[in-house]
């Protein structure tokens, strides 16, 4: 085999990934093969590399929408190298931090709620009677006001 003809089994297994998901992130645009003579789908070796940044991105939580969009900004669809990591990695922080701060004001709203053992709807922060909150906004309006006051 040669560096620029790993089959999808090879890429699959190596990459730990199951075969399906390099059929997924391919329709995706976010890898590319090419059909050797016999139709076969193939890799070039540098896939190896792109599937783990998408792996470790999705990893701590980067859409595939912000993947894909990082990795079309690079020059020639070419692969991420250590420098290119360290800008999507930057480019991400913001993204993170912002779930981050999101997911730590959810925890504590519903470990405050459930903790206490009355849940009370009068009390509760997250209960919304007569749906009061619509005038302020789609989904968990409290919560999202906590995570953009924290």
């Amino acid at each position: 085999m040669r560096d620029d003809d790993l089959t999808v089994g090879y890429v699959a297994k190596r990459c730990g990934v199951k075969v399906s998901t390099l059929h997924f992130y391919e329709q995706k645009g976010l890898i590319t093969s090419w059909r050797n003579q016999g139709n076969q789908r193939r890799y070039h070796r540098e896939t190896l590399r792109r599937v783990s940044v998408i792996k470790a991105a999705q990893k701590v939580g980067v859409s595939l929408d912000s993947i894909k969009n990082a990795l079309a900004d690079l020059p020639d669809n070419r692969t991420p190298t250590t420098e290119d990591w360290q800008e999507l990695a930057t480019k991400w922080q913001d993204e993170l931090n912002a779930r981050i701060n999101y997911l730590q004001n959810l925890r504590d709203s519903l470990s405050g709620c459930i903790g206490c053992g009355c849940l009370s709807m009068k009390n509760c922060p997250i209960y919304n009677d007569q749906d009061k909150l619509a005038t302020e906004g789609a989904g968990p309006v409290i919560l999202e006001k906590k995570s953009r006051m924290a």
